[in-house]
């Protein structure tokens, strides 16, 4: 988002004329639909996954740039603050082998960067909130030195007009303000990308919203904040907050935050786009020289810069992309639901799952949108974030007469959504082994109620029993997770709690 913007103060007349280009990209962009002009279907899929910087120690380290340097690699990048890296994966091919070519690439580019963080005393840790993390580490100062950060924190801020309240009520509560944007870095994902025509736009974006919450609750790996323990999955409610342009009064109003679920099922790509013009006020109004009316007339793809830029100021957990490869353009939908690790396996099953039920639910002839409420699929999505692979979720019965029943995530996967997931990597043309490997991870997580976030969360209070005070305990806990993350077994086989110290011989 916004690569090559330049800080720098904005006037009144810059919000008008960003206004004005905004409405004639989205022209552009409804011209574009009308007259056919996208990509034919290439079964692409694309993968980004942000990450932690943190010493032997289990503390975070504020050292991107020395990192960057050593890996010298356009696969990693810089992200919001000093301790976070992003790696991301170039465009597969869904199909073959596809999920064992993942794993392998991942695996070499994270032991790689890791051993290149080691030159500096620092290590690569994959998980969602890292859990030594304290409020003194997410401060503007510790974020990263690009322009696009800076003008970005800035313009939230300003849009805000006070501090940032931060209040998750979870197993404990945490309650407390920032200055800046800078707690949002606490949050490192797995963005999951998905190449769709527009005309199956609408059905895969509906399909992603409804298995959202599937997703968080099977692949939480957030339990800690500041040292307190919050919610299973506590970076949707901190990304929120964090980015919440909204004082309370407007929170009171019932305008819409930055970081939302969304409203509706619906119809067509442009009716994202469309919505996040109508609802959100320019944050970044940086125009480009390009008229898009112009390029179309002539028989060009326009960039659409600007609806580009805004779009990725609107943080949708799943988000419309709009995109040019070759000269031609193509729209993705951007799954942003997943915290980043425990492990590659974990990390790819997950994508396996996802990719796999996506593509059954979006071609069923009863489509699951058609009989779950929306506002069920929104409860849905905080109950997975709260309890995680223990919650309970609102789903359409498969029996006659319909309505729906409030049914264990784990029993809804086993029974349900497994096998439409092993249809749709089927239907993608999964080879069958990395199919049956990368669902069954899936599986047994379900058979043990074991992901990250419990792992952690049993962990932590094992320490806590073993009469480590609570900074220890996190601390111990996150080394220990760090040592098995890089040993590679996917979380449901790690065995709970931290290693006995040897026994001296004789």
């Amino acid at each position: 988002m916004g690569e090559k913007v330049v800080a720098g103060a904005f006037d009144l007349s810059d919000r008008h004329q960003y206004r004005r280009k905004l409405r004639q990209c989205l022209s552009g962009l409804g011209r574009l639909l009308e007259e056919e002009r996208f990509d034919r279907p290439k079964n692409l899929m694309g993968l980004e996954i942000e990450l932690n910087l943190a010493g032997p120690d289990g503390l975070p380290r504020m050292m991107n740039a020395q990192v960057l340097e050593r890996i010298a690699s356009q696969d990693f990048q810089t992200e919001l603050a000093m301790f976070n890296l992003e790696v991301n994966i170039a465009p597969h091919r869904l199909g073959g082998r596809v999920l064992d070519r993942l794993a392998e690439e991942l695996r070499t580019g994270l032991a790689y960067a890791h051993r290149k963080a080691n030159e500096v005393d620092a290590g690569i840790v994959m998980i969602g909130i890292l859990p030594t993390l304290a409020q003194r580490d997410l401060v503007s100062a510790n974020l990263s030195a690009v322009d696009r950060y800076t003008l970005l924190n800035d313009q939230i801020v300003a849009a805000r007009g006070e501090d940032f309240a931060l209040e998750i009520d979870g197993v404990e509560r945490l309650s407390c303000t920032s200055a800046s944007i800078a707690p949002e870095a606490a949050c490192t994902s797995v963005q999951l990308h998905l190449q769709v025509t527009p005309a199956r736009f609408a059905d895969v974006w509906n399909a992603a919203q409804a298995v959202a919450a599937v997703q968080v609750a099977l692949g939480a790996n957030s339990p800690f904040l500041f040292g307190h323990e919050l919610w299973r999955e506590s970076r949707p409610p901190l990304f929120q907050q964090s980015t919440d342009t909204r004082p309370p009064e407007l929170q009171a109003q019932g305008v819409r935050p930055r970081t939302w679920f969304g409203e509706r099922w619906i119809d067509s790509a442009h009716d994202l786009f469309e919505e996040n013009l109508r609802f959100f006020p320019p944050l970044l109004p940086i125009c480009d020289e390009e008229d898009p009316t112009a390029v179309l007339d002539e028989g060009g793809v326009p960039t659409l810069a600007e609806l580009v830029l805004h779009n990725g100021t609107v943080y949708r957990w799943n988000r419309p992309v709009y995109g040019i490869a070759d000269g031609v353009p193509h729209l993705r939908v951007e799954n942003r639901v997943l915290p980043a690790g425990p492990t590659v396996t974990d990390v790819v099953a997950n994508a396996a799952f996802y990719y796999g039920v996506v593509r059954a639910l979006a071609e069923d002839s009863r489509p699951v949108w058609s009989r779950l409420p929306f506002e069920a699929a929104a409860a849905n999505f905080d109950a997975a974030c709260r309890y995680g692979i223990d919650a309970e979720l609102e789903w359409p019965r498969r029996v006659r007469h319909g309505g729906t029943a409030k049914v264990p995530v784990v029993q809804l996967v086993r029974d349900e959504l497994l096998p439409l997931a092993a249809a749709g990597l089927d239907a993608w043309g999964v080879e069958p082994a990395d199919r049956d490997f990368y669902l069954g991870v899936i599986e047994e997580r379900c058979a043990l109620r074991m992901n990250g976030a419990a792992w952690q969360a049993a962990t932590f209070h094992r320490a806590l029993d073993s009469g480590l005070e609570r900074g220890a305990a996190l601390a111990a806990t996150t080394r220990r997770y760090a040592e098995l993350m890089h040993a590679g077994d996917p979380v449901h086989m790690w065995p709970v709690g931290l290693p006995q110290p040897a026994m001296p011989l004789g």
